[in-house]
C-alpha cells in the first residue's frame, strides 16, 4: 500500500525534524525543505500529495510559495503560530485546504492531514471529471453539427443522419467524433477560400 507523500516546509530545524520523524512513524512518506526555494526544487523531483507550509520562511514567504504550488496543482495547508482572522483570510485566498496552529503534537496533526489529503483527492477527481465532461460536450457538439450537415445535405431525419455518420466511421475505422470533425472541416474549407 502506497503511503501519502507530504512535503514539510519549515525553517526551524528542530520543529522540522521532530515533525518529519513523527509523521514518518505515523505512516507518511516525508520530504523536507527549509525554504520556499528548496521546497520548489523538491516538488520538481517528486510531487507531494500535500505540502505543509510554515507561513514565515527565509526569503519568500509561505504565502508566496503557496501561490506557486497552487499554480502547479499541489495542495497545501499552513503550519503557523498565527491564528488570527487576517491570516485565515489570506490562507483561504491562497487556496489552503486548512491550517495547523503551533505548537502542536504530531498525533494532533494526523486527522487534519488525512482530511486535507481526502479533500485534495476529491478536488482532483472533480477537476478530472470536469475535463472529461468538457471533452464529452465538445465531442457531442461536433457530432451534432455533422449530423445536422448530413440532414441538410441528404434530406434525411436525425436518426438516419446519425446512422450514416456511424457507418462512415466504421468504414474508416475511426471514432465517430473524428469523422464528424473531418466533415465539419471539409464543409468550412470552401467558405474559407472565398
Amino acid at each position: 500500500m502506497a503511503h501519502d507523500r507530504l512535503l514539510l516546509v519549515e525553517d526551524d530545524l528542530l520543529i522540522l525534524s521532530t515533525m518529519a520523524r513523527g509523521l514518518r512513524d505515523a505512516g507518511f512518506d516525508i520530504a523536507e525543505a527549509e525554504s520556499a526555494e528548496e521546497a520548489l526544487a523538491v516538488c520538481r523531483q517528486t510531487r507531494p500529495d500535500l505540502a505543509v507550509l510554515d507561513i514565515r520562511l527565509p526569503g519568500r514567504s509561505g504565502l508566496e510559495l503557496a501561490r506557486d504550488l497552487a499554480d502547479e496543482g499541489i495542495p497545501f495547508i499552513f503550519l503557523t503560530a498565527h491564528d488570527d482572522e487576517a491570516f485565515v483570510d489570506q490562507a483561504e485566498k491562497a487556496g489552503a485546504l486548512g491550517y495547523l496552529v503551533k505548537p502542536l503534537e504530531v498525533p494532533r496533526m494526523v486527522p487534519t492531514l488525512k482530511t486535507a489529503l481526502a479533500r485534495a483527492r476529491d478536488l482532483a477527481d472533480l477537476r478530472e471529471g470536469e475535463g472529461k465532461l468538457l471533452t464529452a460536450l465538445e465531442n457531442s457538439r461536433d457530432i451534432s453539427t455533422a449530423v445536422g450537415l448530413l440532414m441538410a445535405r441528404l434530406k434525411v431525419r436525425e436518426k438516419q443522419a446519425f446512422e450514416i455518420l456511424r457507418a462512415e466511421a466504421r468504414n474508416q475505422q475511426k471514432k465517430i467524433v473524428e469523422v464528424a470533425r473531418a466533415m465539419i472541416a471539409a464543409e468550412r474549407a470552401p467558405g474559407d477560400a472565398a
